[in-house]
């Protein structure tokens, strides 16, 4: 099953709990004050592309792993930065600062783009180079 990265989807699961969560809790918990239509819907392309991707390998742009070291550095250093997410989460729920939107949007933008070069995914490289420049930005520009 080449074509499925089971760790991926894991993460993903991971990763939206806290934000599901958020949702549940606080409904209208978050108010969109800044609004530039490309930067958003680059933002979602990227966002989309970086969830199917971290899932889902294409083969001819997905070259796996280099070696068993690189896999578990892989492991662990997702695993590392998806706790800090989720602490970060934990301790800043209810906090709307510039600390948490931009640790909350850097942290798995590092996250996908590391694991588009740690398991050598194009299309998830291009998402997370997508993804990351527009999320920061729309996460930094509602929490200022």
């Amino acid at each position: 099953m080449d074509w499925l990265n089971i760790f991926g989807l894991i993460f993903i699961i991971i990763i939206m709990i806290p934000n599901i969560i958020y949702a549940i809790k606080c409904k209208g918990g978050f108010i969109n004050k800044w609004s530039n239509k490309t930067i958003e819907h680059l933002e979602q392309i990227g966002r989309f592309g970086c969830f199917g991707f971290m899932i889902i390998n294409i083969p001819g742009t997905w070259f796996g792993w280099w070696s068993d070291e690189a896999f578990a550095v892989y492991l662990l250093t997702n695993v590392a930065l998806i706790l800090a997410y989720c602490i970060i989460w934990i301790i800043c729920f209810k906090k709307n600062t510039v600390f948490r939107a931009l640790a909350l949007s850097i942290l798995p933008s590092v996250i996908f783009l590391f694991s588009g070069i740690m398991c050598r995914s194009v299309l998830l490289i291009i998402s997370a180079v997508i993804f990351a420049p527009c999320h920061i930005l729309i996460s930094y520009k509602n929490a200022e």
